[in-house]
C-alpha cells in the first residue's frame, strides 16, 4: 500500500507540473501585443506595449490609442462608451465617437492588475504614468436629477480626465471626471480626486486635497519630508554576473 501511496503522490505532482506548465503557456501566448493584437483593434498599440491575460474588460477599441511599452495587468478595464457595439439594441445605429481617440495612454505607462479606465468624454494619461493596482479612472458620472427614477437609468454626466507625465496614482484610488492632474503629482491610496491638481504635488484623502508641494523658489518639498532621500542606485558588482548588485558606494549617503 505504501507503494501506492507513492505512485499517487507522483502523479499528482506530475499533474501539478503540467497544469502549471501550461497556465504559463497561456498566459504568455494570450498576452496581447502589437505584434499579436488577438480579438482586439486598438486604434494604436505602440511598440513594446502588452496587455497582460487574462484581460479585462475591453470595448470601443477603435478610440483606444495606446503609447509604447506600456504594462497593462491582468484583468485591467479599458473602455470607451456605454456598451460593447454587439450589445447595442437592434434598430439603433453603431456608436460613433468621432475620428480620433477617446482614450489615450501616453508611452511607457504601467496600469496594476484590476485597474479599470472607462470614457465617455476624452481620457488622456501622459507618458510614465504608473498606477497601482485597483485604480479607477473614470470620465463618467451618475447623474441623479430626477428623483422619480432610479439612479442607474438617468444620463450620466461627463467631464474630460488628464493625468500629468510622470505622475504615480496609489492603490484603489479614484480618479473622477473633471479631474485635471499636473506633472509628477503624487495620489495617496485611496484617494478620491476631482478638480485641478497642480503641477508636482502630493494629494490625499476622499475628497483629496493637496497634503504635499514642491516650492520651485526654496527648491524644496513644503512641508518638507519626513524621511531622506533613497540611498543611491544599484550597480552591478565588478567581476559579478548581472544579477548580482551592490550600492555604487561602500554605504548609502544620508543627509545628516
Amino acid at each position: 500500500m505504501p507503494g501506492g501511496r507513492g505512485l499517487a503522490a507522483r502523479r499528482r505532482r506530475a499533474v501539478s507540473r503540467l497544469v502549471h506548465r501550461a497556465w504559463r503557456w497561456a498566459h504568455e501566448a494570450a498576452a496581447v501585443t502589437a505584434e499579436r493584437p488577438g480579438p482586439l483593434r486598438f486604434g494604436r498599440i505602440g511598440p513594446g506595449t502588452r496587455l497582460a491575460h487574462p484581460q479585462g474588460t475591453v470595448f470601443g477599441e477603435r478610440w483606444i490609442h495606446l503609447g509604447d511599452y506600456c504594462i497593462i495587468g491582468e484583468q485591467v478595464t479599458l473602455t470607451v462608451g456605454l456598451l460593447p457595439p454587439e450589445a447595442v439594441p437592434a434598430g439603433h445605429p453603431p456608436p460613433d465617437y468621432g475620428p480620433g481617440p477617446v482614450l489615450r495612454l501616453g508611452h511607457g505607462v504601467v496600469l496594476g492588475r484590476d485597474s479599470h479606465v472607462v470614457a465617455l468624454a476624452p481620457i488622456t494619461i501622459g507618458d510614465n504614468v504608473f498606477c497601482g493596482p485597483n485604480v479607477y479612472l473614470t470620465s463618467i458620472n451618475h447623474s441623479y436629477d430626477d428623483v422619480t427614477r432610479p439612479v442607474g437609468e438617468q444620463w450620466p454626466r461627463t467631464a474630460p480626465v488628464e493625468v500629468g507625465a510622470g505622475s504615480w496614482l496609489g492603490a484603489n484610488c479614484v480618479i473622477l471626471p473633471g479631474a485635471r492632474l499636473g506633472r509628477n503629482v503624487v495620489v495617496a491610496a485611496g484617494s478620491v480626486v476631482r478638480g485641478e491638481i497642480p503641477d508636482y504635488a502630493v494629494v490625499a484623502g476622499a475628497p483629496a486635497r493637496v497634503v504635499r508641494r514642491w516650492d520651485a523658489g526654496a527648491a524644496a518639498w513644503q512641508p518638507p519630508l519626513r524621511t531622506p532621500a533613497p540611498g543611491v542606485p544599484l550597480v552591478a558588482a565588478e567581476g559579478a554576473d548581472t544579477g548580482q548588485l551592490r550600492p555604487e558606494t561602500d554605504e548609502f549617503q544620508q543627509p545628516a
